[in-house]
């Protein structure tokens, strides 16, 4: 999955394997970063997912060297979509499950949309982080009130706060990472695990994800208000027009805590 010139083919690929999706962000040029194309391209492939009655299980993956670098600084992720929310996904109720197959980096809202899968199979060479913070930002699709529900609190609390990542191996030791495999391999794993899943009663399987995911994540309307209302403060700051700017021309931002 690659393109010529940037942006030149769809920014989000599918492909059917038997009963599973594989949807793969496809903007290599730009890390896979998420804008309105990658919005939109993951929303229809999502809503083909939920529509098609054939389709039982989605397999979430990203290149080889990036999983997704997060939200375009210079475009923006584009409009919530009526079904998904942010980036197509962020606010979606999902009936069937959907795999993150990682390789590389999944930072900022790229870890977002790890966190938006019911299961995670990653490189070895894979990375998490929330950089957020050194742009003047949260997390804001999602991440600051997600991540403490499925890491150690002191974990989240520590990527939050400090920007700095962690990688797939204490990942998979904190139970954040189901599958630890070899680059180059993720792909193929998290195909078996759709296929183990997708050789279960469907019905069933949809009937323990909904309750499941009710358990973790309880009526996050509260949690979005609130992170939305910090994100809001955030924008009208001096530092996040620095931190932002600072990222765009390459240099160390110059903070001043207003």
């Amino acid at each position: 999955m690659s393109d010529p010139a940037p942006d030149a083919a769809p920014a989000v690929q599918t492909i059917r394997v038997e009963r599973t999706l594989v949807i793969g962000l496809d903007r290599p040029t730009k890390r896979n970063a998420i804008n309105g194309a990658v919005t939109r391209g993951l929303d229809e492939a999502l809503n083909l997912l939920e529509d098609d009655a054939d389709l039982w299980c989605g397999v979430l993956t990203g290149g080889p060297s990036v999983f997704s670098a997060g939200a375009d600084l210079a475009e923006g992720p584009g409009e919530p979509t009526a079904r998904g929310g942010i980036a197509g996904i962020m606010a979606r109720v999902r009936p069937k499950p959907l795999i993150a197959a990682v390789e590389g980096y999944a930072l900022g809202g790229g870890l977002e949309l790890v966190l938006c899968c019911d299961l995670i199979v990653a490189s070895r060479t894979a990375t998490f982080g929330f950089p957020e913070v050194r742009r003047g930002l949260i997390p804001d699709f999602g991440g600051v009130f997600r991540a403490p529900r499925v890491l150690p609190a002191n974990v989240a609390r520590e990527m939050l706060l400090t920007g700095e990542p962690i990688g797939a191996e204490r990942a998979e030791r904190l139970g954040f990472v189901n599958r630890l495999v070899e680059p180059g391999t993720t792909l193929d794993v998290a195909l078996g695990l759709a296929a183990a899943i997708n050789g279960n009663a469907p019905l069933a399987v949809r009937e323990a994800l909904a309750l499941a995911q009710a358990e973790i994540d309880g009526d996050e309307e509260a949690a979005w208000a609130a992170s939305h209302a910090a994100h809001a403060r955030l924008l009208a700051s001096a530092d996040v027009a620095e931190g932002i700017g600072a990222f765009l021309e390459r240099r160390e931002p110059r903070w001043t805590g207003r």
